[in-house]
């Protein structure tokens, strides 16, 4: 990955409370949430396929091919919004299935092997997975689907590690299906053991070693991040110790090609520790590793005979990676290929020689109409009102008024948290962070499936009363003015100054420990729009996506594309000062339950009248974070 021309850290630098798309606690049942409708939905149908842009180059082919995904985070129904880049993305996972079922004819027709492989973060993110009844767990119906597929491989992720009833869900109703390639290297939970004692096994699989359809020996591993905001009853090793274990022994027997496969980004992270214990024993072996976590494209080679492939989020990018092997002990680098294709039927088509009457399977038909059901089942259409207009989390500028930005912290948090509340004569100061908002918002219905798309956080709402204006508008610049001094930091950096700065920024260290994406995220959409945008842009015959550029040879896009407009955000979003107050005035200061410690803090360092402490902060409202714009629409878009 780069960045303003210099390497990125897998480490994300900016802000001073983020975690896993903006947050750093562990993620609460969202049906806990207070909710005036059951309201949710798909929004528009997909888009007429004469829009989508065809690739215009094949694939290539080696000896061993990955179809890779990642970071799917519950979009199984596809992307069915109508404005660009969201018809890129509109195949649903039976639209992948019958991808798989024609690519892999052609791989026989060509006695070559393919391989499918997943990543990891299936919970968390879309009603399919986050809207089940109470008393369900989370992605527990969705997964049902995920498990028709023919996966080879699948690596387990930190979203499956949050509530422990959901890793124990991936332990006993999913693991097994995958007949011990579901695998966790670093990963264990504490169940009962056979005696009723407690015992601590691994959620998946440690290792598989398995032979491919045309004999290939494969050793494969599945390797975590170093995770730490897990679940009480689960366990993630560091994977420097995991390297060292016993069992990891198991790579002593060379293979044809090793697969590393983990929830852990290609770049700046920790694949070079298990890349170099392998290495140590088998220096000429093909080495392909699958990463994820970041929610980007991107593609490194360690070294000649190795490639590192990380393939998007939310089912919008399917990777593929192909591997021309030769003769063992070879030390010339191997001839390896990668390609990041668009999630949609015409890019499906296009690659499988088929065409709209021909390209559906019985297994992919199956896999759409039962989604679809479980969409129904779970009222995900129930509509909460209808947007006038889009709202956009990070391609327009902030404020203004198509930022969702705007319209969340200057109208939906004042209004809705207002409403049967016995402090809403008194005058307020709202505050939130920019990262709790995961998904642009689109004009038309708004739907229960697109309030979990929008904003799942379920978030309590605390206050501080009776604090002076001026100090709750300090302790907003404050908290912005330390993500920006970083921010600046990395903008002049140099590569090898970058490198230097890790060791100065352990709240940083922490929130990547906590799973934080959304930071990471954010600058490569506006690495990619200052390289390119506004020539791009210009060139009428492209549609708006994404343009990767990585470490690797060659175009990796399957479709070329311009990229969206991108404008920075501020790590927190403040409501509008209330009117007729003077800065001395004593207001209610408002803001998400998981900042508290550090806005705390924050104000007590600004002021010496009041030591304030987790005592002071009161409950505002008992509507939650995950339920105020559904809400709002009620109240407003109807």
């Amino acid at each position: 990955m780069k960045l303003l021309g210099i390497s990125v850290l897998g480490l994300a630098l900016p802000g001073l409370v983020y975690g896993c798309d903006g947050h750093t606690h562990a993620r609460r049942n969202a049906n806990d949430g207070h909710e005036h409708s059951d309201g949710h939905g798909h929004g528009h149908s997909a888009p007429p396929k004469g829009q989508l842009t065809p690739p215009t180059r094949p694939l290539e082919w080696g000896d061993i091919n990955i179809i890779h995904t990642t970071d799917s985070h519950g979009w199984l129904l596809g992307h069915q919004k109508a404005p660009f880049p969201e018809p890129n993305y509109s195949g649903d996972l039976g639209d992948f299935a019958s991808f798989v079922t024609h690519m892999r004819e052609a791989a026989d027709k060509r006695g070559v092997d393919l391989l499918l492989v997943d990543s990891g973060d299936l919970h968390d993110g879309t009603g399919l997975t986050d809207g089940f009844p109470p008393g369900g767990v989370d992605a527990h119906d969705a997964n049902q689907f995920l498990k028709m597929l023919p996966y080879d491989v699948m690596a387990i992720g930190n979203h499956e590690l949050y509530i422990y009833e959901n890793a124990l869900d991936m332990h006993q109703n999913f693991a097994p299906a995958l007949k011990g390639r579901y695998l966790s290297s670093n990963v264990n939970i504490t169940v009962p053991g056979p005696s009723g004692q407690n015992v601590s096994v691994p959620i998946g699989g440690r290792f598989s070693k398995f032979r491919t359809k045309f004999g290939r020996k494969i050793t494969a591993l599945g390797v975590l991040f170093d995770f730490d905001d897990n679940a009480t009853g689960t366990t993630v090793q560091k994977v420097a110790d995991m390297v060292n274990e016993t069992w990891a022994k198991a790579i002593r027997e060379e293979p044809d090609v090793f697969l590393l496969v983990g929830h852990m980004p290609v770049a700046r992270d920790n694949w070079p520790l298990v890349f170099d214990a392998v290495r140590a024993i088998h220096p000429t072996t093909p080495i392909l590793i699958l990463g994820g976590h970041t929610h980007i494209r991107d593609c490194l080679q360690l070294d000649g005979r190795s490639m590192s492939l990380e393939s998007g989020r939310y089912m919008e990018t399917v990777g593929w990676m192909s591997a021309k092997l030769d003769k063992k002990g070879s030390t010339k680098d191997l001839h390896i290929s990668r390609r990041y294709l668009d999630t949609n039927r015409v890019t499906y088509e296009f690659h499988t020689r088929t065409n709209e009457k021909s390209f559906d399977t019985s297994l992919g038909e199956r896999i759409s109409s039962g989604l679809q059901q479980l969409s129904a089942r779970f009222n995900l259409d129930a509509q909460f009102g209808i947007a006038p207009q889009d709202y956009f989390r990070s391609s327009v500028p902030y404020p203004s008024n198509n930022s969702l930005l705007s319209l969340y912290i200057g109208q939906v948090i004042p209004t809705v948290l207002k409403i049967n509340n016995s402090e809403a004569s008194k005058p307020a100061l709202f505050i939130t962070n920019s990262g709790s908002l995961r998904f642009d918002l689109y004009a038309g219905p708004f739907t229960r499936n697109d309030q979990f798309t929008t904003s799942s956080f379920p978030d309590s709402f605390l206050y501080l009363p009776n604090i002076p204006l001026s100090i709750a508008e300090a302790a907003v610049n404050t908290l912005n003015d330390a993500g920006a001094n970083e921010r600046r930091s990395l903008s002049s950096a140099t590569g090898v100054g970058l490198a230097e700065m890790v060791g100065q920024y352990y709240d940083t260290i922490k929130r990547y420990a906590k799973g934080d994406v959304d930071s990471i995220y954010q600058a490569w959409l506006m690495d990619m729009d200052k390289l390119s945008g506004i020539e791009r842009r210009e060139m009428v015959n492209l549609t708006l996506g994404y343009v990767t550029q990585d470490s690797c040879p060659g175009v990796g896009d399957d479709i070329l594309h311009a990229p969206l407009p991108f404008f920075s955000t501020p790590d927190f979003i403040a409501s509008d000062p209330p009117s007729d107050v003077s800065s001395d005035s004593p207001i209610d200061f408002v803001f998400v339950d998981f900042i508290q410690d550090q806005l705390l803090e924050i104000v007590n360092g600004l002021q010496k009248d009041k030591v304030y402490t987790a005592a002071d902060a009161q409950r505002y409202s008992d509507i939650l974070a995950s339920a105020t714009l559904g809400i709002f629409a009620e109240q407003m878009w109807n």
